[in-house]
């Protein structure tokens, strides 16, 4: 069977560096990064990380959702914001920007050709709560939503009541990879003709208890200077920024797209996946998995390695994971004469886990769309494995016609996802 062409439509986001498509813009061509400290952090001895990645003009530190602030124009009813996580809240302001942004109307969304992927790890923060008050007061005192806010199927739960979505829905767990299989498994259903639009929402909350235990795995950064506590590729690179904040995105069917007139931010081509089937956390140290990803995509679109000239490393800034994505690239591009643009936007974003695909799809697609390309902020050295590929160190003002996203999550999960310039 033909697969049907799919573009994204429209983007919503809520980040550290912009909480509309305009902010985010703004930030990537002036590589202006979303950092700041975090005070529970500072008043905590026991807390050796300082920096995060927060959407400004959100106050939502408090575990009662009555306490949150949140920009007046987006007005949750209070019967909907009680089911949410922190993240939650953020994703469905980003989706009201997604569903605004491709011009959307109700009857467009709730339907049964309408679905969604969600990706999110859930609230720790929630879970640690609604646990801790149940040992203190017993169950029948909990909040009857405690478990649909917190647990990891939250933004699909409170998305599809609150936006009565009727299609296909499904929310992916698979760490920095979630989004990226989101977005895959979405492409496949328009691309089949199952669905004939998809939304793609992704989020993760910032806090103490989402932030933190990362440190016991060695991979934050302790840095208190953003500038060298986010700097993928660099030779003095010690671990990233977490990031949290939501993004949305609205994939259609070329039928779907041309039928309401609606001008798109991109095509995406297709994408490809594989398992390194190497370490629990750790991606395997040649790439072999990455290198199946990336090969698998371009066998799956007709896509020729060489007709890539960008590609958005999932590079976050830890000496392993960037040495590894380095060897996979390696194979596939240089080895070959290949010289795509490189770049790590998590070097102004943080690194958002679950959110890191979809945020940086959104990336994609407003570079393409607006006519530039990110650079890779903060390199101040560059560590010599890295010296034979083409990493831009500042935004460029020119498009990508083809670019490479790519993804890597625990246990060795990797996704790698193609863009074509509309």
């Amino acid at each position: 069977m033909e697969r049907k062409r799919v573009f994204i439509t429209g983007v919503g986001v809520i980040s550290g560096i912009g909480n509309d498509v305009r902010g985010v813009s703004e930030s990537l061509r002036d590589l202006k990064h979303g950092f700041s400290a975090y005070p529970p952090f500072l008043d905590d001895p026991l807390a050796p990380v300082t920096l995060v990645s927060a959407p400004k003009e959100f106050q939502v530190d408090s575990n009662d959702f009555e306490d949150w602030v949140y920009p007046e124009q987006y007005r949750v009813r209070r019967e909907v914001l009680r089911g949410f996580a922190p993240h939650g809240l953020y994703v469905y302001c980003a989706m009201k920007q997604a569903i605004e942004d491709a011009g959307l109307e109700e009857e467009d969304v709730s339907n049964v050709e309408t679905g969604i992927y969600t990706a999110s790890s859930g609230s720790t923060r929630l879970v640690y709560h609604n646990m801790s008050r149940m040992h203190e007061v017993g169950p029948m005192r909990c909040s009857p939503t405690g478990i649909v806010s917190a647990i990891s199927g939250t933004l699909s739960f409170n998305l599809v009541a609150g936006f009565r979505i009727q299609g296909n829905s499904c929310g992916f767990s698979s760490a920095c990879a979630s989004s990226g299989h989101a977005l895959g498994f979405a492409y496949d259903d328009i691309a089949m003709g199952r669905q004939k639009r998809m939304f793609i929402a992704a989020g993760e909350d910032v806090n103490y208890e989402s932030v933190v235990p990362f440190t016991g795995m060695r991979a934050l950064s302790l840095e208190t200077d953003p500038v060298r506590a986010s700097c993928p590729f660099d030779a003095k690179r010690n671990g990233f920024v977490c990031a949290g904040g939501g993004a949305v995105l609205v994939l259609e069917s070329e039928e779907e797209a041309m039928r309401r007139g609606s001008t798109p931010y991109v095509e995406l081509l297709g994408w490809g996946q594989s398992s390194d089937g190497h370490n629990v956390a750790i991606s395997h140290p040649e790439g072999l998995g990455l290198i199946r990803a990336i090969d698998k995509a371009c066998e799956s679109t007709g896509v020729d390695a060489g007709e890539i000239d960008y590609i958005n490393a999932h590079a976050t800034s830890t000496l392993i994971g960037d040495a590894s994505e380095g060897k996979a690239l390696d194979v596939v591009f240089n080895s070959k004469g290949y010289s795509p643009k490189i770049s790590s936007t998590k070097a102004i974003t943080g690194h958002g886990l679950s959110l890191a695909s979809a945020l940086e799809a959104s990336i994609i697609s407003i570079a393409m769309k607006e006519g530039f390309t990110p650079g890779s902020a903060h390199i101040q050295n560059l560590d010599s494995q890295f010296e034979a590929f083409n990493i831009i160190r500042k935004t460029e003002l020119v498009a990508p016609q083809v670019a490479l996203s790519n993804s890597s999550g625990f246990g060795g999960a990797n996704v790698s996802l193609l863009f074509k310039r509309v």
